[in-house]
């Protein structure tokens, strides 16, 4: 079914005052961080950046770099404040996937040049923060503040992914992201896990168990 709507302002403008949008991108892949980023729009949105905003999953690869491209230019402009922050395999192994995105959308948050005064979190559960929370289910697709906030942790994570690929050539780190393609398993199956896979994830225990 087609979408009849795209993410507006309307959230942030209920709210007054300095509204951050916060999402993360990684919380299926079997390996490498989950990445958060919050943004907030202190004056608005431009009409013409706003056009390029979307939920990250609704967007092409091309169109989520132009986006991405777009908001790193409004924030040298001062249009946008925002801060992007992990979470790392190994922290996602100790704490769990919920856990250690919400340390990452934590630190997004408190990175921020001013503290917010109120989280759009993208979702039903949010982290704990220093400042009001209001959850938003499939925020991503409803909030500009949020929807910037999903293209710059995608963007982020797959780019740092793709930085991890030469290192690691056997699993294709590049081409899924760290998704359980079946590619993805088939080299987990043949060579084991390597450091940036998550314990705890079923099919990483699983290959780790033969290596």
């Amino acid at each position: 079914m087609a979408r009849c709507a795209v993410p507006d302002f309307s959230r942030e403008l209920a709210a007054g005052g300095l509204v951050a949008g916060v999402d993360e991108a990684g919380r299926g892949p079997l390996a490498g961080p989950v990445v958060a980023a919050a943004v907030v729009f202190p004056q608005g949105v431009p009409t013409a950046l706003a056009a390029l905003l979307d939920d990250s999953k609704a967007l092409s690869a091309a169109r989520r770099d132009t986006a991405f491209t777009a908001l790193q230019t409004a924030r040298a402009d001062g249009t946008l404040e925002c801060a992007i922050a992990a979470a790392s395999a190994r922290e996602i192994g100790a704490l769990n996937i919920l856990h250690a995105t919400h340390l990452a959308m934590r630190r997004a948050v408190l990175r921020l040049p001013r503290m917010p005064a109120l989280a759009l979190i993208d979702g039903n559960r949010a982290p704990a923060l220093p400042c009001r929370v209001q959850c938003v289910v499939g925020g991503d697709a409803l909030s500009l503040s949020i929807a910037a906030a999903s293209i710059l942790a995608k963007v982020t994570r797959d780019r740092a992914m793709a930085r991890l690929d030469p290192r690691w050539p056997a699993y294709g780190f590049a081409r899924h992201q760290g998704y359980p393609t079946a590619a993805h398993r088939a080299a987990l199956a043949t060579h084991g896990p390597c450091p940036h896979h998550r314990r705890g994830f079923g099919p990483v225990d699983q290959a780790a168990l033969l290596y």
